[in-house]
């Protein structure tokens, strides 16, 4: 389902990255990407990449979104890494990490996340940083583990708990393009099994898209060499089919983190074309309260709102969530 913004609520701090003074961020992924960092062994026969840079008194823990790895936060983790220890990672079937038993669900990421903490040795409480998905990840980790978490910064969570809003037959809709999604991905599966993938012919040649431009070419083969594997592809259609239940429900309104700093960050309306009128403003009705719900759940809850950017704010402008991310370093020691 596609992420629009939210305009109005609550007091926001308006942010547009060029106007922030920052050191500059790499344009491209730089080459140490297209290798493994630090390989934690999780469980037998398991481990998950770790990639941390930096020093300082408190640990920054970033999550990615869905479908997405450590290369996600290329332009972030430097821009904190002198003030604080900053790690990324890749979940379990993505990247340099191995797969994950299924269903790769809430209930598996939160276990492994749990567990590699642990494993790696990072200094606890952490701020914790997830981006889309990964928000919904980092939210459930600090519902189960509080004490081990100094602070959260959600980077534009997606809309929750408009499903059961929208009309029948957008439902339909939903249902239908979910399956025909389903039956492709089950194709690029087969395809990866047999071995036959990167040589595919149309339509199967669209499982491997192209790299997108901040991509090196040495990270870009990198990536597609993971993307080859059939774990990939488990791991992807096991998580997209979660993804459904996930953002199916709303926040709940009784969800609380106390006084935890935290700070929702929000992009702008992105890619609402061809979208109905009265879906339109379903999806937007449940973005604002999604976001409503999240910055009220903690007394020290505010939202950050990034004007020059698309769903992908950790790319598009890195300087506004690395500032978010600055903003709670200080109070959460």
């Amino acid at each position: 389902m596609k992420s629009i913004a939210c305009f109005a609520f609550l007091s926001a701090t308006v942010l547009s990255a060029p106007a922030l003074a920052a050191p500059a961020v790499p344009a491209q992924t730089p080459e140490a990407y297209a290798a493994a960092g630090e390989r934690v062994t999780i469980a037998p026969g398991r481990a998950l990449n770790l990639r941390c840079s930096g020093e300082g008194a408190q640990t920054v823990l970033l999550e990615a979104g869905g479908n997405a790895d450590s290369t996600s936060w290329f332009r972030v983790q430097p821009l904190l890494a002198s003030q604080a220890r900053v790690c990324a990672y890749d979940r379990a079937g993505y990247g340099f990490s191995d797969e994950g038993p299924l269903p790769r669900n809430l209930e598996a990421d939160v276990a492994d996340l749990a567990a590699l903490v642990t494993a790696a040795g990072l200094r606890t409480p952490l701020v914790l940083v997830g981006h889309s998905l990964g928000s919904n990840i980092v939210r459930a980790y600090a519902q189960q583990h509080p004490q081990d978490v100094a602070a959260l910064v959600l980077v534009d969570p997606p809309e929750q708990g408009a499903d059961a809003r929208l009309p029948q037959a957008w439902q339909q809709e939903d249902e239908a393009g979910r399956a025909q999604r389903n039956a492709f991905l089950d194709a690029c599966l087969a395809a990866a099994e047999a071995g036959t993938l990167d040589q595919a012919a149309a339509p199967l040649a669209s499982c491997l898209r192209a790299a997108p431009p901040w991509q090196s070419a040495a990270v870009a083969a990198a990536i597609r060499a993971w993307k080859l594997k059939p774990g990939y592809w488990r791991t992807l259609r096991s998580e997209l089919d979660a993804n459904t239940a996930i953002f199916a429900a709303p926040v709940p309104e009784a969800e609380s983190y106390g006084e935890l700093p935290l700070v929702v960050v929000i992009a702008p309306v992105d890619g609402m074309q061809g979208v109905p009128a009265e879906v339109g403003k379903i999806l937007q009705a449940a973005r604002e309260q999604t976001h409503a719900r999240l910055v009220a759940a903690s007394r020290n809850g505010r939202r950050v709102d990034v004007v020059d950017s698309s769903h992908d704010v950790q790319l598009d402008a890195p300087e506004a969530v690395a500032a978010a991310v600055a903003g709670v370093l200080a109070p959460a020691r």
